[in-house]
């Protein structure tokens, strides 16, 4: 199933996970809702926009692309779309963080549709970097993309993986940053600056492209580019206005 959605469906899609998202946080305050509202448009994108390959009735196919969610704990907004989706009923929401219910405060790779689930280890971008190299082994078309936080950078786990995933040229392999300046222990300026995050990414020999992460728009697009220059073919999705860095 490759599920795509026009750019105006895209934006109503974006305001009901939003809402969604902050109903689910009223009724189970204990899940962390800000590092959630942060990557709204970046998953509606990848599973709304034409950009991931996968089966709500066969989560595990092996022909699916992969989604590695780093910032697990910041992934509650994944709930929603997953249900919207068909990997499990909409009705599960409402139960999110009572007992008997597999929906808590922080995922569990036992949700339908979470490869795995990470965090401030750092190790997301690892796991993702194996996969990618298992599926090129195989021969595989299949895709990887991971979600990390900015804060999540500060791990020296991940710049080990980044020099991996380059010299292994792993071009099915996909990273995004949410980089929103902040994370649990304050404002990432004030623990390890990120500024200049792309000249350092390309140090490691990786190709850097910027988007506004709030504009689902430009940012469909910009994964789509991402996709034709990774050699996949895309359908329908005008990157023209996209600047490449």
């Amino acid at each position: 199933m490759n599920t795509r959605e026009s750019a105006i469906d895209l934006l109503a899609k974006c305001h009901w996970v939003w809402r969604e998202t902050l109903a689910i946080h009223r009724r189970a305050p204990e899940t962390r809702v800000a590092s959630s509202l942060s990557a709204i448009e970046l998953f509606v994108a990848l599973y709304y926009g034409g950009i991931l390959r996968f089966y709500p009735q066969n989560p595990l196919a092996d022909d699916r692309d992969r989604c590695v969610i780093s910032k697990g704990h910041g992934s509650i907004c994944m709930y929603p779309i997953l249900a919207d989706l068909g990997f499990f009923p909409l009705e599960a929401l409402q139960h999110v963080c009572e007992s008997g219910s597999f929906l808590g405060g922080i995922p569990d790779p036992v949700i339908p549709g979470y490869e795995t689930v990470n965090g401030s280890l750092g190790h997301g971008l690892g796991v993702a970097t194996g996969m990618a190299l298992g599926l090129k082994r195989k021969n595989s078309d299949s895709n990887v993309f991971v979600m990390v936080g900015d804060g999540e950078l500060h791990e020296g786990a991940n710049w080990e993986a980044l020099m991996f995933a380059s010299h292994h040229r792993l071009d099915n392999l996909h990273l995004i940053v949410d980089d929103n300046h902040i994370s649990m222990l304050g404002y990432t300026d004030d623990i390890v600056s990120h500024q200049q995050l792309n000249q350092r990414l390309s140090a490691f020999g990786w190709d850097c492209l910027d988007v506004d992460g709030h504009d689902v728009y430009a940012v469909q697009a910009l994964l789509a580019q991402q996709k034709k220059y990774a050699g996949w073919q895309t359908q329908g999705v005008d990157c023209k206005n996209v600047k490449r860095t």
